[in-house]
C-alpha cells in the first residue's frame, strides 16, 4: 500500500482496491472514547510522539499511537511498523509483552501507528530511584527479569546457528561517521580483530530488538510485562546485540547521581568521573555489579551456544555498535572515545600477557 499526498489534512492509502482515507491522529483520539495522555517527545534529532489513550473505567492505558516529526523518525516508525507485523506470529506468553499493530493515522502529512498498549511500569522508574542501583538485590532482579525474558523471546525466534557476527555494517558505518575522528583508524583495526575472535562462536539467528535498554522495559510482579519500541529491530539477527546493550545501558549511567571525583554509593570501587566510568568498572571493577554484569554475560553466552570466555569482546562490540548507529551524533562520539580507551587499555593487556 503506498501513501498519497495529504488532503485536507488527512491522508490517502492507496491499493489495488482502491483509496483509504487514514484518520489523522487527533481524530482518532477523539474518536477512540479513551482518555489521551501524551507521554512525551524523544529528544533524539528525529524524534517521535507518543500518546497514551487510557480507559477511563480501568484506569490502565488501552493503546499507544506513536507518529513521527520528521522523515527521518517517519521512516523508523515505519520500520518498527514492520517489525511488529513479523513478529505478530509469536507464541504467547512472549507475544503478551509486545505490542500489537491495530491500525495507522497521519499527523502532519506523515504516517503514524496505533498499538495495543503493554502493561507495566517502566524500568527507568525504579532505576532512577535514589539508591535503586545501590541495592544488589534490586539491580539482580532486573538482570534476571531481563533474562527470562530474553530466553523465552529468542527461543521462539531461533532459527539455524550461523558464526557470531557483531559487525553488520558497523565497522563501514563507524569509517565513514566518524572519518575525522582520532584515532579511528586504530578503532578499526582493533574492531577487525575482535569480530574475527567472535566469529569463531556459532549461535542461533533470532529475532532482534536492536535497543534494549531499561528505558524500553516494563516490569509487573518481578518479570518484563512490556517491551517497547522496535523501530532497531530485526527479523532475524544477531541475539548478542541485546544481551551486550541491556548491561552497557544500565552500567553507564550508575554514577548519574554523584559528584565528579567522588565514590558512587554502593560502588567502592566506582568514582563519578570521566564519562563511561560505570561501564569500564564494570569491565574491570570488583566488586558486586561487575560480578553481576560478567555472569549475565557468561550465562547468556552459555545459553545461545557461544563461550562465556567472549564476554568482553561482544561487550566492547556493542559499544562500537552504539558509536555506529545511535542517532544522537554526540552520544555516538562518546561511545567512539569510550571504545579506544577501552580497546587501547585491552591490546596493551594483550601485548604484556
Amino acid at each position: 500500500m503506498s501513501l498519497t499526498a495529504p488532503v485536507n489534512g488527512t491522508t490517502t492509502a492507496s491499493s489495488g482496491e482502491g483509496s483509504v482515507r487514514r484518520r489523522s491522529l487527533w481524530e482518532f483520539v477523539e474518536g477512540s472514547g479513551l482518555q489521551s495522555l501524551v507521554v512525551g517527545v524523544s529528544k533524539d534529532p528525529n524524534a517521535k510522539l507518543t500518546v497514551l489513550l487510557v480507559s477511563p473505567d480501568s484506569g490502565r492505558p488501552a493503546l499507544a499511537i506513536k507518529v513521527p516529526t520528521t522523515d527521518g523518525a517517519a521512516r523508523a516508525v515505519e520500520a518498527e511498523e514492520r517489525m511488529l507485523l513479523d513478529l505478530s506470529p509469536l507464541p504467547r506468553p512472549v507475544m503478551g509483552t509486545i505490542p500489537r499493530i491495530v491500525d495507522t493515522v497521519e499527523f502532519q502529512g506523515r504516517p503514524g501507528i496505533v498499538m495495543t498498549a503493554v502493561q507495566g511500569t517502566p524500568m527507568t522508574t525504579s532505576y532512577l530511584r535514589r539508591r535503586h542501583t545501590a541495592s544488589p538485590v534490586r539491580v539482580e532482579a532486573h538482570f534476571a527479569a531481563i533474562e527470562a525474558w530474553l530466553a523465552e523471546f529468542q527461543r521462539g525466534t531461533a532459527a539455524e546457528p550461523a558464526p557470531l557476527d557483531m559487525d553488520g555494517g558497523v565497522a563501514s558505518r563507524l569509517a565513514s561517521r566518524h572519518r575525522d575522528a582520532e584515532g579511528v583508524d586504530d578503532v578499526l583495526e582493533s574492531l577487525a580483530e575482535i569480530y574475527t575472535r567472535l566469529r569463531q562462536n556459532s549461535v542461533p539467528r533470532t529475532a532482534v530488538h536492536g535497543d534494549l535498554w531499561v528505558g524500553n522495559v516494563l516490569v509487573s510482579g518481578g518479570r518484563a510485562s512490556g517491551v517497547v519500541d522496535w523501530e532497531a529491530g530485526a527479523a532475524s539477527g544477531e541475539p548478542v546485540r541485546d544481551l551486550v546493550r541491556f548491561a552497557l545501558m544500565y552500567a553507564l549511567f550508575l554514577d548519574r547521581r554523584t559528584r565528579a571525583g567522588r565514590r558512587v554509593a554502593g560502588h567502592p570501587d566506582l568514582r563519578a568521573g570521566e564519562w563511561g566510568a560505570g561501564v569500564q568498572y564494570a569491565l574491570d571493577g570488583g566488586g558486586w555489579f561487575p560480578a553481576l554484569f560478567r555472569r549475565f554475560l557468561h550465562e547468556g553466552l552459555a545459553r545461545l551456544g557461544a563461550s562465556p570466555a567472549s564476554w568482553r569482546d561482544a561487550a566492547l562490540a556493542g559499544i562500537a555498535e552504539i558509536a555506529a548507529l545511535t542517532d544522537h551524533d554526540g552520544f555516538a562520539r562518546l561511545h567512539l572515545d569510550l571504545f579506544r580507551r577501552v580497546a587501547r587499555q585491552e591490546r596493551a593487556d594483550r601485548e604484556v600477557r
